[in-house]
């Protein structure tokens, strides 16, 4: 009885989810519930404590810092003016504006790390210019969730943050560990768009030659330089700052503040209502974050302590998979929890179960979170929670239906499992950078 307990705890989280309850709030009653038998009615007095470690830990702080970069930048215009330029380099190629939207999204998610606000602000300008230029709808949407989707394995990101603090693991060696896999996953992405317009330029016509002539090639260069070259500079002051050693990234995410702040003001948006609009949102993305979090922390505590990691290391002895067919099941199953749970609840139920184990069977620990990262990416994508879609389904126009929008993340998640089996068949690609930026 004592090793069916534990198990018994993700078959009753996931009927409280299908029943409505909020995942973190289904999390804090069954971690609350399996945790009573032990500590009876020191229970409250038990979950404080894990609470109060959780709130108290200093890597954790990036996250709102980062949030907030991310909520300013949406507000500097600084995106608009990139996408101009961008079009019309790019309009007179087909696909070219879908190649756009891409480097916009790699560039913003360089900037911010932040999915949601990287997906909202490049399809609000995007979705109708694609539209217009009579772009297919399942190439639109899969453009914009693709890229959007980004920020996961873009550094700098938020679940870097999240996965290094559950698993005392550098998060400067995961920022860098996913720096070669998000550029190729990028390169896949732009690769697909490119190959499949060469094929059916009717899926993304070129620009009327009216359009394209009615800036001149030295607007076309300003509007380039100006949007370009402070996104850049930005990147180099958060990422660089961090991989030279100079900041942690905790550290390196009020610097991201600080040049967010400063793009604000240079482009004429500052002001009280953009900087409390700003706030807000950060307030609310970071309490939703940290009460998942913290709701994660109580049901990953309870599984723990009823004797769960035995239960699975026992299943895994058992099944006598190896090195690699324990990789891979982790994998699948971090996959398969991606359909019906947030990225952050996968992390903080399956992590501080999988990682003892992982370490044990002498995997390294940087190149499974990449490839973590990059399964994760696919939960953005994937029905029925699919996060992306449901950002892109509230600024979408109307004749955008959810079909169009399931057909056009497909080619995208195939490109993500194309990126996780090069980056499992070439350990390197994810170890290399942190080996070569902090071991030297």
């Amino acid at each position: 009885m004592q090793n069916i307990l534990p198990l018994m705890m993700f078959p009753l989280l996931f009927g409280l989810i299908f029943l409505g309850i909020p995942v973190a709030l289904a999390m804090f009653a069954i971690g609350a519930a399996f945790s009573f038998h032990i500590f009876g009615l020191n229970v409250g007095l038990q979950m404080y404590g894990r609470l109060l470690d959780v709130s108290s830990n200093f890597v954790l702080v990036a996250i709102p810092l980062f949030i907030f970069m991310g909520a300013l930048l949406e507000r500097s215009k600084i995106a608009e003016k990139l996408f101009m330029a961008l079009r019309l380099f790019l309009g007179r190629f087909p696909g070219g504006l879908s190649v756009s939207a891409i480097f916009i999204c790699a560039i913003f998610a360089a900037s911010s790390g932040i999915v949601g606000a990287v997906e909202i602000v490049v399809g609000l300008m995007a979705v109708p210019t694609m539209m217009a230029a009579g772009y297919r709808k399942d190439l639109v949407c899969g453009t914009i969730c693709g890229g959007g989707s980004l920020g996961t394995i873009i550094p700098p990101s938020v679940i870097v943050v999240i996965y290094a603090s559950i698993t005392d693991m550098s998060i400067g060696d995961l920022l860098a560990g996913i720096l070669i896999p998000g550029l190729i996953m990028m390169i896949l992405f732009v690769a697909y768009v490119i190959v499949r317009c060469y094929l059916r330029p009717q899926d993304g016509p070129v620009l009327s030659r009216e359009e394209l002539d009615s800036v001149s090639l030295r607007q076309k260069l300003w509007l380039l330089a100006t949007a370009l070259l402070p996104c850049v500079a930005l990147i180099f002051a958060v990422l660089g700052s961090i991989f030279a050693g100079i900041a942690s990234p905790t550290e390196a995410s009020a610097v991201g503040v600080v040049g967010a702040a400063l793009l604000v003001l240079a482009y004429g948006q500052f002001s009280r209502a953009v900087v409390m609009e700003a706030l807000r949102s950060t307030i609310t993305i970071t309490a939703m974050t940290m009460m998942i979090i913290l709701g994660g922390t109580i049901f990953t505590s309870a599984f723990l302590i009823n004797g769960g990691s035995g239960v699975v290391r026992t299943m895994i002895s058992d099944l006598s998979l190896g090195a690699n067919g324990t990789l891979s099941l982790f994998l699948f199953v971090i996959f398969l929890l991606g359909f019906v749970l947030d990225w952050i609840s996968i992390i903080l139920i399956t992590i501080p179960i999988f990682n003892p184990i992982i370490k044990a069977v002498s995997i390294d620990p940087v190149w499974f979170a990449v490839m973590v990262c990059i399964v994760l990416q696919t939960s953005y994508l994937t029905p029925p929670m699919a996060p992306s879609i449901f950002y892109l389904q509230s600024i979408a126009p109307k004749s955008i239906r959810l079909g169009d929008m399931y057909r056009g993340v497909i080619p995208f998640v195939v490109l993500q499992m194309i990126t996780l089996l090069i980056v499992y068949l070439i350990p390197w690609t994810a170890v290399y950078m942190p080996q070569i930026l902090f071991r030297l």
